[in-house]
């Protein structure tokens, strides 16, 4: 099942150019992947996990990072600082129980990213987390994905 298919065409395009816009401008695919697959642990979505593990995995992603993802917290030494403070604004976007993020990670993310990186980060958090409300809300279920 693609994308349009649970989406109007023009949403779906919307969203689509949000999402590469922001990758292209993070400049770091690997790291995309890495925040889109925890921004979609957190909001359960089955479709995009599935999609983005295995862009991640093509990509070169460590198997370990994959795996240890969901308590990169806890995992010293698998997760560089520039990986644990894009995953911190990460959860703190996709998340916003605070009803914001906090200073202490908006500026931890803000000194491994430049405004414009910081920017791209920010819009693909908030890109995944438009595409996992969609394919949660639709239940559309994983696999059938069509790059």
């Amino acid at each position: 099942m693609s994308r349009t298919d649970v989406l109007d065409l023009e949403v779906s395009r919307a969203l689509s150019a949000l999402s590469a816009a922001a990758k292209k401008g993070l400049g770091d695919p690997a790291l995309a992947e890495l925040v889109v697959v925890r921004a979609s642990q957190l909001n359960h979505c089955a479709f995009c996990l599935d999609m983005h593990l295995t862009i991640a995995r093509e990509l070169g992603v460590s198997a370990e990072q994959l795996d240890l993802l969901a308590a990169w917290e806890e995992a010293e030494g698998v997760f560089d600082e520039r990986e644990r403070a894009a995953l911190a604004l990460t959860e703190a976007v996709t998340v916003l129980s605070d009803r914001r993020v906090s200073d202490e990670v908006y500026e931890r993310a803000a000194k491994h990213f430049g405004d414009r990186a910081l920017a791209h980060l920010i819009g693909l958090v908030v890109a995944i987390n438009n595409w996992n409300r969609v394919m949660v809300g639709r239940r559309i279920p994983p696999g059938g994905h069509q790059p």
